[in-house]
């Protein structure tokens, strides 16, 4: 019963605070308007409404709190601090959703601040109004006479005390039923129009995973660039000194040395050249050195150059693109191009990159006879496997007769 008192205080402080608010916010879209369309009105517009969408802010984050303390949730701060210039408080306001949820709010606080405020004043009302009302019933005069539970004369000290004592109870009762309930519909209302939809909130997520992707990219890349290096500057120069010895060694062996030591000095220097050539093989593809040496269009240009197939090469505005969107790029390209050679019977090869919105595009063509079949295990589900690791997606367009397209998109967007 405590608890049910405390909630209906509670209850009662904030819808009679949120009546001459929700009242004063009924001036504010009015305000916004006018600020709005005063920018054509000597350009002042410019300057007031970034600052009004900015008070409306302030505003609306005062009553967030409010329904936030009320509910008993916890809610982060939202500030809205105004750029430098107009061009940029403007684009500022105008792409900010935050911007739109405060317009929302502040329909929502007066459609259900007013009469839920106007509830809890006329429940309030009716209870606090006998207590002084009752015992001056004989200041009313006897053609007016004091008039409680709505329209029962009071005639009489009986009267008086009994019809305030059940209007006391009555309303006191409605009070601590629908108070309560009217604070938590409106400050639920209230926060759910600060908050964002479904949608808004897929879309916030979906700019977080993007952001975040970007930066495993960027991380992942970097250290591709970190193996590759220790392993080029670090095993596989070992590897090479270790070669050149063994291979001192054999040439110092003199013609009546032992046959098993130079036997064994033999398959010695040859394994380590085998495991130099893997290593070299490894190194490349992890990360090409071409790539960290001269960049991708001079690695693709090399390509092109190296190719089976004589291959053109046609790059659009790239910009800066994530190393591991660089590596995948140029494994892409690489492999299409092995394929083609072994398999297309192509005699062009066409390879064009672009970037377009966020991505990079790859479109590999040639003029062979097509049939690509993945079912068995290839290279392109090499390809395919590669691609789908940064989320992108590949098409492979081969009909029996060809040609052969494969069309590769990679998310590149920071």
């Amino acid at each position: 019963m405590r608890d049910g008192w405390r909630k209906t205080w509670r209850g009662s402080r904030y819808l009679l605070l949120g009546l001459p608010t929700a009242m004063a916010t009924m001036m504010v879209l009015p305000l916004l308007a006018a600020a709005a369309l005063s920018t054509g009105l000597g350009g002042i517009g410019l300057v007031l409404f970034p600052r009004a969408v900015a008070s409306l802010r302030r505003w609306a984050e005062w009553h967030r709190r409010r329904a936030a303390a009320l509910l008993g949730r916890p809610v982060s701060p939202r500030r809205m601090v105004l750029g430098e210039g107009i061009r940029a408080r403007w684009r500022q306001v105008l792409d900010d959703p935050e911007a739109r949820r405060d317009v929302r709010w502040a329909v929502r606080h007066i459609v259900t601040g007013v009469p839920a405020g106007f509830v809890a004043v006329a429940c309030i009302g009716q209870v606090v109004f006998p207590v002084f009302a009752a015992p001056l019933w004989w200041v009313f005069p006897i053609e007016v006479p004091l008039r409680l539970l709505g329209a029962v004369p009071v005639t009489g000290w009986g009267s008086a005390l009994g019809l305030g004592a059940v209007q006391i109870i009555a309303f006191a009762a409605l009070t601590y039923w629908a108070v309560p309930r009217l604070a938590t519909f409106h400050a639920s209302r209230c926060l759910a129009a600060l908050e964002p939809s479904a949608q808004e909130r897929l879309t916030e997520r979906v700019g977080e995973l993007t952001e975040s992707r970007a930066g495993v990219l960027d991380a992942h890349g970097a250290e591709l660039r970190r193996i590759e290096r220790d392993l080029h500057d670090g095993t596989q120069a070992r590897l090479v000194a270790i070669a050149m010895r063994l291979g001192v060694a054999r040439e110092a062996l003199t013609e009546d040395g032992s046959a098993d030591l130079a036997d064994l000095l033999r398959q010695a220097h040859e394994g380590t050249e085998e495991a130099m050539a893997e290593l070299r093989e490894v190194v490349r593809s992890i990360y090409p050195p071409i790539l960290a040496d001269r960049g991708l269009p001079a690695a693709l240009a090399a390509l092109a150059t190296r190719s089976g197939v004589p291959a053109e090469i046609d790059l659009g505005e790239l910009g800066a693109l994530p190393a591991a969107v660089e590596a995948a790029a140029y494994y892409v390209v690489a492999e299409t191009l092995t394929n083609a050679a072994k398999h297309s019977g192509a005699t062009q090869v066409r390879v064009r990159l672009t970037r377009e919105r966020g991505c990079l595009l790859i479109e590999v063509t040639d003029n062979g006879v097509g049939g690509v079949d993945e079912s068995g295990g290839s290279g392109v589900t090499g390809i395919r496997h590669r691609v789908a690791a940064l989320d992108g997606t590949m098409i492979v367009t081969s009909p029996a007769g060809g040609p052969t397209a494969v069309t590769v998109e990679l998310p590149c967007a920071s």
